[in-house]
């Protein structure tokens, strides 16, 4: 139970992912949104004062519906939580003994708690940013490429505070969590140890379902009751500042997107580390995980500086794999230096254990799976290729042949990502068994820092496109600097969901794996010809359709009920329309006109 060395690395890493997280932010901070008069840095003022004014006012509208979302879904996990702790606690002390029970309970809370407020902070950094980086797009207006640039590391600055502060908070939390555990354990008591520290992956777990399917339905039912009041209703553009439903579109992007998936990201990450040191059979073996994590968030930040772009942003009408490939250097360049880091670390630890080399080549599997899952995703979601070019072209048709054709697209773009997993768990399987399986989850998310940063980046870039179209003071060549990062923003947004569910395939099989040597179980007692463990496997591939019909029925109810909501408004408010027809085109409102 001797992790050698791991100390310096893990907590070094982690601190200095905090203080990277830190200094992004601070960056971003130099740019102010504020009514009042500043003292800011001249070059930092380009702008109007009309034109901040009213970002402030969009800003202050997204963040406290933010803030106000994510506090009740917290209200609510937090009972959860306790009530859970509670039964965990009981059950566990039932069937073991009471200090075990403690044990876990304690890790469960700590990890639940530790998730939230892991998402906490990213949707706090996410809702800073959006008018942050639609005031830097309208900067340099005799200078496109500036603009787009300064927009682009404005919205990639936030997504890297979000990624690295995950990374670091969650793996420095396990380890202390796991030295704690260690003073009270005996190294014969490693299993038992082990089986309490997991509690900690599933309070994790927890408050993921909670972030993805509650802030989900609430992102995709603002989104649906918005586009479908504002086109179909009053037939104005979506984000139009006429439609008073899009300050709810905006604050879902935050509470989905980033908050949602910070927590399922947190869980696969601190889930795939858990499940390959249960799994693990040598001293050597154990701390790899570690050691490979803390490299992770080393190569991250150095990947990070090579994130750059030169191009100008062309509104939709633009290429995306370029403005992609500004990203996409950035991640490549983390999982090289992550190989050669992974490389390292199994060289020092593999001088009593020759079978660290087996393990090196499923880290190189799990990292390179991580990498075609994204770029398989980017081809099926991004404007430049066939299958979204496909759909378009069915639009000529009608809605119906053009939702035909995107269910089809959404069906095919299933088989590639589970071909790549499948040749991923045989051959890490073949190379070395279920820890060969967990060790190349643990490479396929130890660059997570700026994996995350990338996927964050898109709802940051997506809430300043909307800010820019609710702002009529804003010039039409903002908006198409900030519909380019928009659109760079939807695939982002896409291939890191990718990601994570590949991630969570090899996380959820390593963690089964670790169950079935737990509690003992052979090869017989899983045999799929068992009529009960039939019954469970039908019964399990049954509760994906249950649960989707249920987001999507509550994410249809929802969306019904913001749709009657503004027809109400309309139809009882006098003078609303006309109003708010002033205001997005930049005409004053008497105070005494003003409802």
């Amino acid at each position: 139970m001797e992790f050698e060395n791991a100390d310096l690395l893990i907590v070094g890493a982690s601190v200095l992912g905090l203080l990277f997280s830190w200094s992004q932010y601070r960056i971003i901070a130099l740019t102010t949104i504020s009514p009042e008069p500043t003292t800011e840095n001249s070059s930092l003022v380009s702008l109007d004062r009309k034109v901040t004014t009213q970002l402030f006012e969009v800003y202050s509208a997204i963040s406290e519906g933010a803030n106000t979302f994510l506090n009740a879904e917290y209200q609510i996990c937090g009972v959860f939580v306790v009530g859970f702790a509670i039964l965990l606690f009981c059950l566990i002390s039932t069937a073991t003994t009471i200090e075990d029970g403690i044990f876990t309970t304690v890790a469960f809370v700590t990890g639940a708690v530790t998730s939230m407020i892991s998402g906490y902070i990213g949707m706090k950094v996410a809702v800073f940013s959006n008018a942050r980086t639609t005031k830097a797009a309208a900067q340099n207006t005799r200078n496109e490429s500036a603009q787009y640039k300064a927009a682009f590391n404005m919205a990639f600055r936030a997504g890297s505070c979000m990624g690295f502060c995950l990374c670091s908070i969650g793996l420095l939390v396990l380890w202390v969590l796991l030295k704690i555990f260690a003073t009270y354990f005996d190294v014969d008591d490693y299993d038992v140890m082990m089986d309490c520290i997991s509690g900690y992956g599933l309070g994790g777990s927890c408050i993921a379902m909670f972030g993805r399917v509650g802030g989900g339905i609430y992102t995709k039912a603002a989104d649906v009751g918005a586009d479908l009041v504002g086109k179909c209703d009053l037939g104005i553009p979506e984000d139009d500042p006429r439609n008073p439903a899009t300050i709810a579109d905006n604050v879902g992007d935050n509470v989905g997107d980033v908050a949602g998936m910070g927590a399922d990201l947190f869980e696969s990450y601190v889930g795939s580390v858990i499940a390959a040191v249960t799994l693990a059979t040598t001293d050597a073996e154990k701390a790899l995980p570690f050691w490979l994590s803390g490299a992770g968030i080393l190569c991250s930040i150095l990947g990070y500086f090579f994130v750059s772009t030169s191009e100008s942003g062309g509104g939709w009408n633009t290429n995306l794999g370029s403005l992609m490939f500004a990203l996409e250097k950035g991640m490549y360049s983390a999982g090289i230096l992550f190989l050669c880091c992974a490389a390292l670390c199994c060289w020092l630890l593999g001088s009593e254990d020759e079978g660290l080399w087996g393990n090196l080549a499923c880290i190189i599997i799990g990292l390179i799976a991580g990498m075609l899952i994204g770029k398989v995703t980017e081809y099926f979601t991004s404007f430049d290729f066939a299958p979204v070019k496909s759909i378009t072209n069915r639009g000529k048709t009608g809605p119906a042949t053009v939702i035909i054709q995107g269910i089809g697209v959404g069906m095919i773009s299933c088989a590639p990502p589970v071909i790549i997993l499948v040749a991923t768990i045989l051959a890490c399987a073949e190379v070395n068994g279920n820890y060969g399986v967990a060790i190349a989850a643990v490479g396929m998310l130890a660059t997570l820092g700026i994996t995350l940063a990338t996927d964050a980046y898109g709802p940051v870039a997506d809430n300043a496109g909307g800010l820019a179209e609710m702002d009529p003071t804003i010039p039409e060549e903002v908006r198409s600097k900030t519909d380019a990062l928009d659109a760079l923003g939807n695939t982002t947004a896409a291939t890191g969901k990718g990601f994570a569910i590949g991630s969570a395939v090899l996380t959820s099989l390593s963690l089964l794996a670790a169950f079935k040597n737990q509690a003992n179980l052979s090869d017989g007692d899983l045999n799929v010809g068992d009529p009960v463990v039939l019954s469970g496997l039908l019964f399990g591939a049954m509760l994906p359709y249950m649960f989707a019909a249920l987001t999507m029925i509550s994410v249809g109810k929802a969306a019904a009920e913001i749709i009657l909501e503004v027809r109400r408004q309309f139809r009882e408010v006098p003078g609303l329309k006309e109003a708010l027809l002033k205001a997005s085109s930049g005409i004053h409102i008497p105070e005494g006109e003003d409802v």
